[in-house]
């Protein structure tokens, strides 16, 4: 099936829109009409081939939201008419479907990301979201409860939401827990905004005096300006978790101090160039940890929206055409965004 998209076919040429192939809906498939997409950080990372294997052409895109138009004669968890949400993966591991006992994170292979992966369809690897409709397997696609006027702000959930929603399930955020949310951009809102829902004492971390007030408007109880010593201090050894999102490196001594006996500090932002190696004592006299994670299961990504539906939370967005996405990229490089943009598949 032939769909409108917009993609790049080359790192060094912008995105324009193109027509690509869809796979007829097979027995376990479910066809979607995209509504809206989220632009991720790893969109344009992954398009101009600053993280290594780009497949061309590309078309990016993991935070997608629309409408079943046709299934496949196996499914039996959705129909046409239902509004779905797709995130970071699409089908089983690499299309040859060994994983279909839902233990994929142990394969060799792993599932298939929603653009960038090998796949037997043509062109030979998955398009992501940037597009008019996807096929994708059944298994990989979740339920969106949301009311229609907040479909595009739920979007960024798929990417965004998860991977915040994961680490703060994890290591357990709730009532009686002081979890801290540095940075305070497309991921670090959404922090802000789930930690306060579980219950939690909400932190804000910002480089900005002049974020303190939309920090505070978030959700957060608390705003620390991390370039003042005094305030740094102040919260010394009190945090049970802290989530990292900046994509920067940056000295992560300063949040280390911060976290209580057997508190953690858990990355979630990817950084172009490594942090610098963290200092070892303020780690093993407190038993405190830095530990990673990224997005979460199809299961916790479930558990995450229906959790955001009845807590009536959506991420703060900025919606364009698609015309616009390489402006959007170059404010994005500036973090000049609130805090997220959104494509109208319907500009396509």
């Amino acid at each position: 099936m032939l769909t409108r998209a917009f993609g790049a076919y080359a790192a060094d040429k912008p995105l324009e829109s193109m027509e690509i192939t869809r796979r007829e809906v097979g027995a376990n498939d479910v066809q979607i009409a995209i509504a809206y997409c989220g632009v991720c950080h790893s969109d344009l990372h992954t398009v101009r081939a600053e993280w290594a294997g780009t497949l061309y052409p590309c078309v990016p895109g993991h935070e997608i939201v629309g409408h079943v138009t046709a299934v496949g004669p196996a499914v039996t968890g959705f129909k046409v008419g239902e509004t779905v949400g797709v995130g970071c993966m699409v089908d089983s591991c690499q299309g040859c479907y060994a994983c279909d006992d839902g233990l994929e994170q142990y394969c060799e292979h792993g599932p298939s990301l929603t653009y960038n992966s090998r796949t037997p369809d043509v062109p030979g690897h998955t398009l992501g979201g940037y597009s008019q409709s996807i096929t994708v397997r059944d298994k990989f696609v979740v339920k969106v409860r949301h009311p229609a006027n907040q479909l595009a702000a739920v979007a960024p959930l798929l990417c965004a939401g998860i991977t915040l929603w994961s680490p703060l399930r994890h290591w357990n955020a709730g009532p009686g827990k002081k979890v801290g949310i540095v940075g305070i951009g497309g991921l670090g809102h959404m922090g802000v905004k789930l930690a306060r829902a579980l219950g939690a004492h909400v932190v804000a971390f910002t480089t900005s005096e002049g974020k303190r007030q939309a920090a505070l408007d978030l959700g957060a109880h608390e705003v620390v300006v991390s370039r003042n010593a005094d305030e740094m201090k102040a919260h010394a050894n009190s945090f049970d978790l802290i989530v990292d999102t900046v994509a920067a490196s940056h000295d992560l001594d300063s949040y280390v101090n911060l976290l209580k006996r057997d508190g953690t500090l858990t990355l979630v932002g990817a950084p172009e160039h490594p942090h610098p190696s963290p200092a070892v004592f303020p780690l093993i006299m407190k038993r405190r940890s830095i530990a990673g994670s990224t997005i979460g299961g199809i299961a916790e990504t479930q558990e995450m929206l229906d959790f955001c539906a009845e807590h009536n939370i959506v991420a703060d967005i900025e919606m364009i055409a698609a015309s616009d996405i390489e402006a959007a990229y170059a404010r994005m490089l500036k973090s000049d965004v609130k805090y997220r943009f959104v494509i109208d598949s319907a500009t396509l």
